[in-house]
This record gives C-alpha cells, structure tokens and sequence, in this order.
C-alpha cells in the first residue's frame, strides 16, 4: 500500500460523519483507517455501519493522541501515512502533491498541507498554519501564524517550504522514518508530540516540508478549546520536556534559566487576568516537569547521540516573546 490516512478518533460520531465523506472522495486509492480511542459513544458503529468502506482499529482504551497513533501504526502497513485530525476536511487531489514530493525527495521523511481554518477558509488556521518553526526558547510558530495572530491567506506562502516542525493534525511520515525514531512520544499524551517527532527527525538529518499545493480545512480545538486548563499544562509540561530531550548540551542550562523566568510571566499574565485556573496549570506542569524529567534522561541521551546536525536552520536563535511583544512583529515575514 502506498498511503494510509489514519485518523485517530475519541468519541467524535458527528464528526466522522461531517469530515469523512470528504476524506473518502478525495484520497484516491489510498486506504482510509479510523482508529478509535476507546470510543464510549457510538464512533466505531457509526463507521460499521455508515462507511463500510474505511478499515477501523479498535483501541482497548484512550492512548490520548500520541500512543493512540502510536498503536494503531503498528498495525498498519504503507509506505506513507498521513496523520488526519478527525475534524479536517480535505481537498479534490489533497495526497497528489505530498505522495509526488516524498517520492522525488528522499532526504525529506514528512510534510504537510496548507491548513486553512473551516470557519473561515480565507485565513490560515492556528494549529499548523503553513508549516511550522520553533525559537531559540521552544516558542512555536508558523507561516501564518505568530502567538495568537493568524494571518490571511493570500498566497504568500505558496512556496514550498522547509520547515522545523509538520502539524499532527495533517502529518504525512514515511512509516519507516516514524519507527526508526521511536514514534510519538507517548508520555506527552497530548500537545507538542509533533514537534518533539519532527526535532528528532531533523536533527539527524531528515527533512520536514510544507507543500501548500495541497490544502485542507482544520476545526481546531476540537478535543479541548484554547484557554482549557488542561490544555495549558499539557503544552507547558510538554514543552519542557521536549526541550529537555533535544537541546543540545551546551545550550541547556542557559535556555532551561530563561524558560523558567518566561513561565512565570505567562502565569503572572493570568494571575493579572483572575484566571486562577490557567495559572495553576502553569505551575503545575513545571511541577511536574522537574518530578519527571530524569525518566526522560535515556530519550536525551540517544537523541543527542544519534544528532547529525550542529544547527538545525528552522530552529531560530531570536525570542519569540521579545520580537512579538516587544518589538511588535505580528507576521512571519516581519520576523527576523
């Protein structure tokens, strides 16, 4: 089989129907796999019953995002696979332009789409925009999207584009390259899996791209909304521990310093804010990044002793926080 779309799915029945119809019409001979995440709402019967045609992988429980893929690919065989959020709709010919990249490209292990918001496909949407980079202090961003501000669409970025980081809500991996790196990390359960995939694959070498001659359509905040509680620790726990994975020795104390004094202004913006809730979170997953960041110390060594390279370009040396917030540069072009 050449490509496998898998779309990872939670209690998502209205979903799967709404998204997958486009899903079915527009992905050609490729095989199209829903993996439930130990639904307890009728998804893996709203497949039997209503799309016959798709393969479903039942899951014994909620592996959350990262070990729910991480399950269901190893019961998949292709050469390609794209990792599908369930609330995505997809373009006439959306695979064409990826398939075509990765097999004229051999050096590049992964790749996305154009994302475009569902509720207004003018714009770019936040969660993976145009592809995606990261700053010196494990800031991301993308083409399109810098913090909260999401650009337009108006072709700008219409090149195709190396990039630090692919968004896991349209990922498409060489199967191979995804096990020889060890997958998602399952331990991140949720948030900032992607990246931590993508670093590991740049820095030894492999390319990520973005090619926005394929486009789809992303809900986003599907799962949990923007300002989830939840949401916020997973991010900022998760951040941490990638960083704590992959940087490279010599820059890990100094970045790790400044990170820490950075967490405390975002919890000090949401104390300013009386959101007691999101600002619990922060300190609790630094809490819990310090109580668990030793069990992460094996993953760091193999990471650092398998890093082919020094420097990986998408990975920029500036702060992000400064150039946005005090420098005012609200664009991707506008950044240095």
């Amino acid at each position: 089989m050449k490509t496998a779309v898998v779309i990872l799915n939670w209690n998502g029945a209205q979903m799967l129907r709404q998204f997958l119809p486009s899903v079915i019409a527009y992905s050609g001979n490729a095989q199209i796999i829903v993996a439930d995440n130990a639904s307890t709402d009728d998804s893996a019967q709203v497949v039997r019953r209503e799309f016959p045609g798709v393969g479903l992988i039942q899951l014994e429980k909620n592996h959350g995002f990262a070990d729910g893929y991480n399950y269901a690919l190893q019961q998949v065989e292709a050469e390609y696979v794209v990792l599908l959020n369930s609330d995505v709709e997809v373009t006439d010919g959306w695979l064409h332009p990826m398939e075509s990249y990765l097999d004229e490209h051999p050096e590049v292990a992964a790749c996305q789409p154009k994302l475009l918001a569902f509720r207004n496909k003018t714009q770019f949407e936040y969660a993976g925009a145009c592809g995606g980079f990261i700053d010196r202090y494990g800031y991301p961003y993308c083409r399109g999207r810098v913090m909260g501000n999401v650009e337009t669409d108006n072709g700008q970025y219409n090149d195709v584009c190396s990039v630090f980081w692919a968004t896991g809500a349209a990922l498409m991996i060489r199967l191979k390259d995804y096990r020889e790196v060890g997958g998602l990390d399952g331990r991140f359960f949720a948030h900032m899996e992607e990246i931590d995939l993508c670093w590991r694959l740049r820095s030894r070498g492999r390319g990520i791209v973005c090619i926005p001659q394929s486009t789809v359509y992303h809900v986003g905040g599907a799962t949990l909304k923007k300002e989830n509680p939840r949401k916020t620790f997973l991010n900022f726990r998760n951040n941490l521990l990638m960083l704590y994975k992959n940087l490279p020795e010599e820059e890990l104390k100094g970045v790790m310093r400044t990170r820490c004094l950075l967490d405390y202004m975002a919890w000090l913006q949401y104390v300013l804010k009386f959101d007691r809730k999101n600002a619990r979170a922060v300190l609790n997953a630094r809490k819990e990044y310090k109580q668990i960041r030793s069990g992460f110390t094996p993953q760091r060594q193999e990471n650092l002793s398998k890093a082919v390279l020094a420097a990986i370009p998408q990975r920029k040396p500036f702060s992000l926080i400064w150039q946005y917030y005090v420098k005012g540069k609200k664009t991707f072009a506008a950044l240095p």
